[in-house]
Order: C-alpha cells, then structure tokens, then sequence
C-alpha cells in the first residue's frame, strides 16, 4: 500500500489546515490509519487514529478539541482538520496504515512521506 499526504502549508497562530492521507494499492478489509506528527530531534508523536469504519476515532491529549478526523473509505482517504492551530503543532505530518489503532508509531507497516506544517 502506498500512502501521500497533501494540505500542509504555513498558517498564523488561530487558523486552520485541512490534511488529506490517499491510500492506493491493497489494504486489509478492515484497517486503521494513523496520523503523526514529528519535529527534528522527537519521537513521532501521534495525533489521531481512526478505523476505516464508523467507529469513533482516537485523539491526543494535546488536539483533542482541535481536531477533527473524517474519512472516505470507499476512497480510501482520510482527512485530519485542524483548527486553532498553535506553534507547537508544527511539524511534519504523516499517515500510515496499521491493523490496529494504537498511539504506538512502531505498529504502523506502512507510512507516507508526509506534509510539513508550520505554524508561526
């Protein structure tokens, strides 16, 4: 499966981004995606999780409120909303796909490259 991030860019502090995660290739009936965010020097962190179902999906601590997931299955897309943006989201942004949702990055199999976000 191959994964492309797109939608990151340079926002002022309060604003607003909209991150899209495109899944092309084979993937498992049932999946999860992972979205992380990692600056120079850290761990990935994570952000949101969800099931490519309607199950609920799983927010950081540090978004929750902020962001919002939605998903396209039968696109095999999912979408990370992030509004009230704050310096400290910055970073490079990835999605990845797993079978299960954990916030552990080591459980992801596959990853895109990501799309940097910064805010200012």
């Amino acid at each position: 499966v191959q994964l492309v991030e797109s939608g990151g860019g340079s926002v002022q502090a309060g604003g607003s981004l909209r991150l899209s995660c495109a899944a092309s290739g084979a993937t498992r009936r049932r999946y999860c995606v992972g979205w992380f965010r990692q600056v120079p020097g850290k761990a990935r962190e994570a952000v949101a999780t969800h099931y490519n179902d309607n199950e609920r999906p799983y927010y950081a601590d540090s978004v929750k409120g902020r962001v919002t997931v939605a998903r396209d299955n039968g696109l095999k897309k999912s979408y990370l909303q992030m509004n009230d943006l704050k310096p400290e989201d910055s970073g490079m942004y990835y999605c990845s796909i797993g079978d299960y949702c954990t916030f552990v990055a080591g459980a992801y199999e596959a990853w895109g490259r990501g799309t940097q976000v910064t805010v200012s």
